[in-house]
């Protein structure tokens, strides 16, 4: 593809608008995001359930970022960062053709004024190629859909889970990115959501939730005994996630500023206060520290810092915290317990609680502690403070409410639609043969060459390239093995 000879400056290949320090960072801050999904999610998910779960669990997620990356970039990025087709919907449309250009403003030039003339929202405007925005937005859309697969480990048909995707990403992972993100209503209103705590982890949890309940529970041999495989794994996973989130959180501000700088720090303040006040209930109420209740704890922290994590300071980032490391560990711990219909929805790996609560929690807290210079720093954000800081701060924390409820009830609506349409061309749940197997039945592969939970292998019911060849160089002998 030629560029016109406009967009150089006299160097030849760097044009006069190009932000080098931003673009790299941005361009570094996708990369490390996309590094929380592949291959951070897919360890931790692959070693979290039990083993019979690992590879099918782990290749959601692997096929999941591959599928969204080219329904991006096809149709769903124009309709969450384009133009305006509905106040929650862009017009779809390819982002592959001139990815060279200056991404001119990443929202409709609609701004909404204050009575004293004072912008409420205005307009981001990037130094830096529309392709630098294209990736980054892109990890972002991939993880939602990782995340919400969490909920459905273990017993989703891999089929609908293919068709799942592109759908759920249309219809529902668009309409909360364009109202919040690009140049929608709620992000005209003045709804803050920094880095995702409503578009990403609010949208994952509620959907998770929503489809488990029509997918259906796992086993019950499964649901009363489900440990990880490899906890040790369970770590590196969850430690490149928490690293990540530095791009995360880091990344939102879209350029290499204060902003993103005070991004950052609060981020892991947030998570580290999180995994400690989650590890000092388990050894206070369970009388151990869990390992797998840290990492809950730290992703909680995570989540919950998301939505505010750039426009409020860090003594609120250690409040966010103390609150991400106590209420989402009553509402999983006991509340869940109480509660007939979470009970009846198989969530595999919390992440109503996880996501949904934390999510929720942060966007609520963010509409109280958001500091108002701060605010300003953040896409012109200008009269926009938390209710801690009185004035309009009230207004902020009613905006706050009212997207939740959206994002909620989209997602709650969708999420069932899309469950029942993909019902009606392939299972949404697996033949119970598959589910009494697990990866072998469904993959004819194996995580682990080990054997214990009382299954037999049969080498001759696989067809993988991998038993052809040992098949072959067992000159076509079959073994069975028992597994004891």
């Amino acid at each position: 593809m030629s560029v016109p000879s406009a967009y150089l400056s006299t160097g030849g290949n760097v044009p006069d608008w190009l932000n080098k320090g931003d673009n790299a960072w941005q361009l570094t801050a996708a990369t490390v995001v996309g590094m929380q999904s592949v291959p951070g999610l897919v360890i931790l998910y692959g070693s979290m359930v039990k083993k019979k779960w690992a590879v099918n669990s782990a290749f959601m997620a692997f096929y999941a970022f591959a599928a969204v990356l080219i329904c991006w970039v096809t149709w769903a990025y124009k309709m969450s960062f384009g133009e305006k087709l509905l106040p929650l919907w862009g017009k779809a449309g390819p982002a592959l053709g001139q990815s060279y250009l200056l991404q001119q403003a990443l929202v409709p030039a609609t701004n909404h004024y204050f009575s004293d003339g004072t912008l409420e929202t205005a307009a981001a405007a990037p130094f830096y190629p529309m392709a630098t925005i294209v990736y980054f937005q892109f990890v972002f859309a991939a993880i939602t859909l990782i995340l919400l697969a969490g909920s459905l480990l273990g017993r989703m048909n891999f089929i609908a889970w293919m068709l799942f995707v592109p759908l759920w990403l249309t219809f529902s992972y668009t309409v909360g990115a364009f109202s919040l993100w690009g140049g929608g209503f709620l992000f005209q209103w003045g709804v803050i959501d920094f880095a995702g705590g409503f578009v990403i982890h609010l949208s994952s949890g509620i959907a998770g939730l929503t489809a488990a309940y029509w997918v259906g529970p796992r086993l019950t041999k499964d649901r009363e005994s489900f440990p990880p495989n490899n906890v040790l794994l369970t770590l590196t996973g969850a430690g490149l996630i928490w690293l990540g989130w530095s791009g995360f959180n880091g990344g939102a501000p879209y350029a290499a500023n204060l902003s993103a700088s005070m991004a950052v720090l609060n981020t892991h303040i947030c998570a580290a206060t999180s995994l400690l006040v989650w590890t000092c209930l388990d050894v206070f109420f369970f009388k151990k520290p869990s390992v797998i209740g840290a990492v809950q704890g730290m992703i909680t922290g995570l989540v919950c810092i998301t939505p505010g994590a750039g426009v409020v300071q860090g003594w609120a980032a250690i409040v966010m915290g103390v609150a991400s490391g106590s209420i989402p560990w009553f509402t999983m711990m006991v509340l869940h317990k109480r509660i007939k219909l979470l009970q009846r929805i198989d969530d595999t790996l919390g992440v109503f609680h996880t996501h949904a609560v934390a999510g929720l929690l942060g966007g609520l807290l963010t509409g109280i502690f958001a500091e108002p210079r701060l605010c300003n720093l953040f896409l012109a954000v200008t009269n926009s403070r938390g209710a801690a800081y009185r004035g309009e701060g009230g207004v902020q924390l009613g905006k706050q409410i009212v997207a939740a409820l959206f994002v909620i009830g989209w997602n709650i609506v969708v999420t069932s639609i899309i469950c029942v349409v993909v019902k009606f061309i392939v299972p949404l749940r697996m033949p119970e043969e598959h589910l009494l197997v697990g990866d072998d039945a469904v993959h004819g592969e194996d995580a682990y060459a080990l054997y214990g939970e009382g299954e037999k292998f049969d080498i001759t019911m696989h067809s993988s390239p991998a038993n052809e060849m040992h098949q072959y160089n067992q000159h076509s002998v079959v073994f069975p093995i028992e597994r004891v």
